[in-house]
Protein backbone atom coordinates (compact mmCIF):
# COMPACT_ATOMS: atom_id res chain seq x y z
CA UNK A 1 0.00 0.00 0.00
CA UNK A 2 2.46 2.36 0.84
CA UNK A 3 4.99 1.52 -2.59
CA UNK A 4 1.32 2.80 -4.46
CA UNK A 5 1.12 5.61 -2.60
CA UNK A 6 4.64 6.72 -3.56
CA UNK A 7 4.17 5.49 -7.21
CA UNK A 8 1.08 8.18 -7.47
CA UNK A 9 2.68 10.97 -5.53
CA UNK A 10 3.05 13.55 -7.48
CA UNK A 11 6.82 14.50 -7.26
CA UNK A 12 5.85 18.47 -7.89
CA UNK A 13 3.64 18.94 -4.80
CA UNK A 14 5.91 16.67 -2.98
CA UNK A 15 8.62 19.49 -3.00
CA UNK A 16 6.36 22.17 -2.55
CA UNK A 17 5.10 20.77 0.24
CA UNK A 18 9.06 20.11 1.70
CA UNK A 19 9.77 23.37 0.44
CA UNK A 20 6.56 25.09 2.58
CA UNK A 21 7.56 22.90 5.88
CA UNK A 22 10.67 24.06 5.57
CA UNK A 23 9.30 28.20 5.48
CA UNK A 24 7.07 27.38 8.05
CA UNK A 25 10.41 26.37 10.19
CA UNK A 26 11.95 29.10 9.03
CA UNK A 27 9.15 31.64 10.07
CA UNK A 28 8.77 29.46 13.29
CA UNK A 29 12.40 30.15 14.33
CA UNK A 30 12.33 34.10 13.48
CA UNK A 31 9.07 34.20 16.28
CA UNK A 32 11.68 32.40 18.53
CA UNK A 33 14.20 35.50 17.85
CA UNK A 34 12.03 38.06 18.24
CA UNK A 35 11.54 37.38 22.21
CA UNK A 36 8.08 38.34 22.23
CA UNK A 37 6.45 35.13 22.35
CA UNK A 38 5.97 32.39 19.54
CA UNK A 39 3.26 31.23 17.78
CA UNK A 40 0.64 29.61 20.00
CA UNK A 41 1.85 25.77 19.24
CA UNK A 42 5.42 26.29 18.92
CA UNK A 43 5.24 28.31 22.21
CA UNK A 44 3.34 25.15 24.32
CA UNK A 45 5.14 22.98 22.44
CA UNK A 46 8.33 25.08 24.24
CA UNK A 47 6.85 25.86 27.62
CA UNK A 48 6.08 22.30 27.97
CA UNK A 49 9.35 20.42 26.74
CA UNK A 50 11.19 23.45 29.28
CA UNK A 51 8.91 21.73 32.20
CA UNK A 52 9.52 18.05 31.37
CA UNK A 53 13.46 18.68 30.12
CA UNK A 54 12.83 17.13 27.10
CA UNK A 55 14.63 18.90 23.64
CA UNK A 56 12.04 20.53 21.96
CA UNK A 57 12.67 19.00 19.04
CA UNK A 58 11.70 15.20 19.92
CA UNK A 59 9.18 16.65 22.45
CA UNK A 60 7.23 18.29 19.31
CA UNK A 61 7.99 14.82 17.57
CA UNK A 62 5.55 13.56 21.31
CA UNK A 63 2.88 15.74 20.76
CA UNK A 64 2.49 15.20 17.26
CA UNK A 65 1.78 11.58 17.71
CA UNK A 66 -0.77 11.94 20.38
CA UNK A 67 -2.36 14.50 18.32
CA UNK A 68 -2.33 12.18 15.50
CA UNK A 69 -4.54 10.09 16.76
CA UNK A 70 -7.13 12.88 16.22
CA UNK A 71 -6.52 13.04 12.42
CA UNK A 72 -6.44 8.91 12.08
CA UNK A 73 -9.82 8.94 13.67
CA UNK A 74 -11.67 12.58 11.81
CA UNK A 75 -9.60 13.32 8.81
CA UNK A 76 -7.74 10.17 7.77
CA UNK A 77 -7.54 11.95 4.36
CA UNK A 78 -5.20 14.54 5.57
CA UNK A 79 -2.38 11.67 6.34
CA UNK A 80 0.10 11.29 3.68
CA UNK A 81 4.03 12.74 3.71
CA UNK A 82 3.47 15.84 4.11
CA UNK A 83 2.23 14.21 7.64
CA UNK A 84 5.49 12.51 8.44
CA UNK A 85 8.19 15.34 6.94
CA UNK A 86 6.05 17.68 9.13
CA UNK A 87 5.67 15.84 12.39
CA UNK A 88 9.02 14.34 12.31
CA UNK A 89 11.41 17.14 10.82
CA UNK A 90 10.10 20.68 11.79
CA UNK A 91 11.22 20.74 15.13
CA UNK A 92 15.13 20.38 13.62
CA UNK A 93 14.42 22.23 11.01
CA UNK A 94 13.00 25.43 13.49
CA UNK A 95 16.48 24.50 15.49
CA UNK A 96 18.80 24.79 12.36
CA UNK A 97 17.32 28.07 11.46
CA UNK A 98 17.37 29.67 14.65
CA UNK A 99 21.15 28.87 15.19
CA UNK A 100 21.72 30.80 11.80
CA UNK A 101 19.96 33.86 12.56
CA UNK A 102 21.11 33.81 16.32
CA UNK A 103 24.80 33.90 14.59
CA UNK A 104 24.05 35.94 11.95
CA UNK A 105 21.94 38.81 12.84
CA UNK A 106 21.64 38.11 16.53
CA UNK A 107 18.74 38.79 19.02
CA UNK A 108 16.77 42.48 18.04
CA UNK A 109 17.18 44.77 21.27
CA UNK A 110 15.03 47.06 20.23
CA UNK A 111 11.14 47.14 20.09
CA UNK A 112 10.70 48.31 16.50
CA UNK A 113 12.61 45.50 15.73
CA UNK A 114 10.95 42.80 17.70
CA UNK A 115 7.65 43.95 16.22
CA UNK A 116 9.00 43.34 12.82
CA UNK A 117 10.64 40.35 13.28
CA UNK A 118 7.35 39.31 14.38
CA UNK A 119 5.25 40.19 11.47
CA UNK A 120 8.21 39.03 9.14
CA UNK A 121 7.74 35.73 11.15
CA UNK A 122 3.62 35.72 10.42
CA UNK A 123 3.86 35.94 7.15
CA UNK A 124 6.83 33.47 6.28
CA UNK A 125 5.33 31.06 8.84
CA UNK A 126 2.18 31.44 6.75
CA UNK A 127 3.37 31.17 3.10
CA UNK A 128 5.26 27.65 4.50
CA UNK A 129 1.91 26.46 5.75
CA UNK A 130 -0.22 27.62 2.96
CA UNK A 131 2.25 25.69 0.67
CA UNK A 132 2.52 22.58 2.21
CA UNK A 133 -1.50 22.63 3.53
CA UNK A 134 -2.50 23.11 -0.46
CA UNK A 135 -0.06 20.93 -1.83
CA UNK A 136 -2.55 18.22 -1.01
CA UNK A 137 0.37 15.38 0.36
CA UNK A 138 -0.69 15.07 4.01
CA UNK A 139 -0.68 17.97 6.34
CA UNK A 140 0.84 18.09 10.12
CA UNK A 141 -1.22 16.44 13.24
CA UNK A 142 -1.74 20.02 14.64
CA UNK A 143 -2.62 21.94 11.35
CA UNK A 144 -5.14 19.18 10.57
CA UNK A 145 -7.11 19.71 13.61
CA UNK A 146 -8.37 23.27 12.31
CA UNK A 147 -9.19 21.86 9.11
CA UNK A 148 -11.00 19.20 10.44
CA UNK A 149 -13.04 21.81 12.17
CA UNK A 150 -13.78 23.79 8.90
CA UNK A 151 -15.04 20.68 7.03
CA UNK A 152 -17.20 19.74 10.17
CA UNK A 153 -18.57 23.21 10.33
CA UNK A 154 -18.86 24.69 7.07
CA UNK A 155 -20.54 27.72 8.15
CA UNK A 156 -17.51 28.02 10.32
CA UNK A 157 -14.11 29.71 8.39
CA UNK A 158 -10.81 28.30 8.36
CA UNK A 159 -9.86 31.99 10.00
CA UNK A 160 -11.87 31.45 13.40
CA UNK A 161 -11.09 27.60 13.57
CA UNK A 162 -7.66 28.00 13.34
CA UNK A 163 -7.67 31.12 15.96
CA UNK A 164 -9.97 28.61 18.30
CA UNK A 165 -6.87 26.51 18.17
CA UNK A 166 -4.28 28.91 18.79
CA UNK A 167 -6.16 30.46 21.44
CA UNK A 168 -6.04 27.46 23.05
CA UNK A 169 -2.44 26.60 22.78
CA UNK A 170 -1.71 29.73 23.90
CA UNK A 171 -3.52 29.36 27.02
CA UNK A 172 -1.89 25.75 27.96
CA UNK A 173 1.48 27.97 27.16
CA UNK A 174 0.52 30.54 29.41
CA UNK A 175 -0.13 27.92 32.06
CA UNK A 176 3.09 26.11 31.36
CA UNK A 177 5.32 29.03 32.04
CA UNK A 178 5.76 29.89 28.89
CA UNK A 179 6.21 33.33 26.93
CA UNK A 180 2.90 34.87 25.95
CA UNK A 181 3.13 37.98 24.08
CA UNK A 182 2.13 40.03 21.39
CA UNK A 183 4.03 37.86 19.05
CA UNK A 184 1.77 35.00 20.15
CA UNK A 185 -1.43 37.62 20.30
CA UNK A 186 -0.31 38.84 16.67
CA UNK A 187 0.34 34.76 15.49
CA UNK A 188 -3.15 33.79 16.76
CA UNK A 189 -4.92 36.85 15.33
CA UNK A 190 -3.23 36.98 12.26
CA UNK A 191 -1.84 33.20 11.04
CA UNK A 192 -5.53 32.37 10.53
CA UNK A 193 -6.08 35.53 7.48
CA UNK A 194 -2.65 35.19 6.28
CA UNK A 195 -3.20 31.34 5.52
CA UNK A 196 -6.53 31.77 3.85
CA UNK A 197 -5.01 34.37 1.60
CA UNK A 198 -2.04 32.48 0.69
CA UNK A 199 -4.22 29.61 0.25
CA UNK A 200 -6.12 31.10 -2.76
CA UNK A 201 -2.57 31.79 -4.30
CA UNK A 202 -1.67 28.23 -3.94
CA UNK A 203 -4.67 26.50 -5.43
CA UNK A 204 -4.77 29.19 -8.20
CA UNK A 205 -1.44 27.79 -9.02
CA UNK A 206 -1.66 23.97 -8.22
CA UNK A 207 -4.68 24.00 -10.06
CA UNK A 208 -3.28 25.87 -13.56
CA UNK A 209 -0.06 23.68 -13.89
CA UNK A 210 0.27 20.23 -14.76
CA UNK A 211 -0.19 18.05 -11.76
CA UNK A 212 -3.20 19.98 -10.53
CA UNK A 213 -5.38 18.76 -7.86
CA UNK A 214 -7.74 17.38 -9.95
CA UNK A 215 -5.58 15.26 -11.81
CA UNK A 216 -3.87 13.86 -8.84
CA UNK A 217 -7.36 12.54 -7.24
CA UNK A 218 -8.22 11.03 -10.55
CA UNK A 219 -4.73 8.78 -10.04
Amino acid sequence: MIRDYFKKLDRRRAVIMIIGNIFTGMGISIFKLSGLGNDPFSGMVMALSDCTGIQYAFFLILVNLVIFIAEITMGRQLIGLGTAVNALLLGYIVTFFFGIWEVTLGMPSMLWQKLLTVLIGVVVCSFGLSLYQTSDVGVAPYDSLALIMCRKQKKISYFWCRMACDVFCAVVCFAAGGIVGLGTLVSALGLGPFVQFFNKTSKNYLTSTGGGMKRQKQA
